[in-house]
């Protein structure tokens, strides 16, 4: 994630405009949003996509989510390693007895 992160951060210092501004950030990711949920409406959904639409593909989507993500936590200075940590360590601990884990299925509660 760090290279990650590192790679756009020289793609964006190459322009003067530099990191858009977080409310713009945000705006731009929603956007991004809502591409994914128009194409996965299309595969999955009840709305088949019309001959004239671009054919575009969920993972370029995910693409151009991810890359919205990382300018935005790069605009902020939020390592998104740290980040991914403590959403973890929340789901390992807060929510550790939430789901119903794989070797738990068949065990009854005799």
């Amino acid at each position: 994630m760090k290279q990650m992160q590192e790679e756009v951060d020289q793609y964006i210092g190459q322009f003067k405009e530099g990191y858009f501004s977080p409310l713009a950030m945000l705006a731009r990711m929603s956007e991004e949003v809502g591409e994914l949920a128009r194409e996965v409406n299309h595969y999955y959904g009840e709305k088949p996509k019309k001959l004239t639409e671009e054919n575009r593909t969920m993972e370029q989507e995910m693409g151009d989510i991810l890359f919205v993500l990382i300018c935005f936590a790069n605009s902020l200075h939020i390592d998104l390693e740290e980040a991914f940590a403590l959403v973890m360590d929340k789901f390992e601990s807060r929510d550790k007895d939430r789901w119903t884990r794989i070797e738990e299925e068949g065990v009854s509660n005799e």
